[in-house]
């Protein structure tokens, strides 16, 4: 699943452009790296988002294209 698709579904970025913009500006980091929006993201991938002064970073746990609101949390563990 690509970058940008997994943020939005797994409700990391509330909205996929918003996570394709923040992926072109640098903001996103997987594995230590900058990556693009078409990074295919895989189970155990350390991803680390800093938007304004807060930085995130979380682990994948698992990669599923549609996930309830509710289940959205199990995608990753926060670090």
């Amino acid at each position: 699943m690509r970058l940008d698709k997994y943020l939005k579904v797994s409700r990391l970025i509330k909205r996929r452009t918003v996570a394709n913009e923040a992926c072109d500006n640098g903001r996103i980091a997987v594995n230590g790296r900058p990556a693009k929006a078409s990074y295919e993201v895989k189970p155990g991938d350390r991803i680390e988002i800093t938007l304004g002064a807060r930085t995130v970073a979380v682990e994948v746990v698992q990669v599923a294209d549609n996930v309830r609101k509710d289940d959205a949390g199990a995608m990753y563990k926060e670090i």
